[in-house]
């Protein structure tokens, strides 16, 4: 069975972005592009909302990058296969995306379950805070890899949009960076809990 992983940077307060999406408050250095990078050779698929996925496929589709974005990065990017949840959009131009209308238990499962005799990567979820919501209200999701900077950015964009229900996790590990980031993986509850101070 494949896991879906919530991999995202977020503010003390709970954003992950500021009101108009901006996300210059994080830092991004060569430790955490090590951890990125890790969780990407893990991986073999993406999902996006519509916000996140057209901030992302602009960014990274840009011939212009330079080696200061590493190309592991921008091969991962721009060749791994994309979902990208909307009602709205009318195409997907960026290489190998497939939109999806409806977040739909059923069509995850199959998803995270593959064809039989598959050897599937994970599925990771960057940004995309209303998807994020819609697959933890679903049970879903099976790890969030949360890299907490020690900011509060007073309004943005949540994490956790359109939540009313308590969502329990348990907490797996932790990692101190250079940085000033916290990095905090936790899984649905009641699983094995490993807690590792900094």
């Amino acid at each position: 069975m494949r896991k879906i992983s919530v991999l995202n940077w977020v503010s003390i307060d709970g954003f992950i972005a500021g009101i108009h999406g901006e996300t210059d408050w994080f830092p991004w250095d060569s430790e955490i592009e090590d951890f990125y990078e890790q969780r990407q050779n893990k991986a073999d698929t993406i999902i996006y909302g519509r916000e996140t996925y057209e901030v992302m496929s602009q960014y990274w589709s840009d011939e212009t990058l330079t080696a200061s974005d590493r190309p592991s990065f921008i091969n991962f990017m721009n060749n791994t296969a994309k979902i990208v949840f909307s009602k709205s959009l009318a195409k997907a131009d960026w290489n190998n995306t497939k939109i999806v209308r409806e977040v739909n238990k059923h069509d995850i499962d199959q998803l995270k379950g593959g064809l039989d005799g598959d050897i599937l990567g994970d599925i990771l979820i960057y940004g995309s805070g209303t998807i994020v919501s819609q697959l933890a209200k679903l049970g879903l999701i099976d790890e969030y890899a949360l890299m907490l900077y020690p900011i509060v950015l007073g309004s943005g964009r949540p994490l956790f949009p359109n939540i009313s229900d308590r969502i329990k996790l348990d907490l797996i590990s932790t990692r101190c960076y250079s940085c000033g980031s916290i990095l905090h993986i936790y899984r649905p509850y009641n699983t094995i809990t490993i807690k590792n101070s900094c």
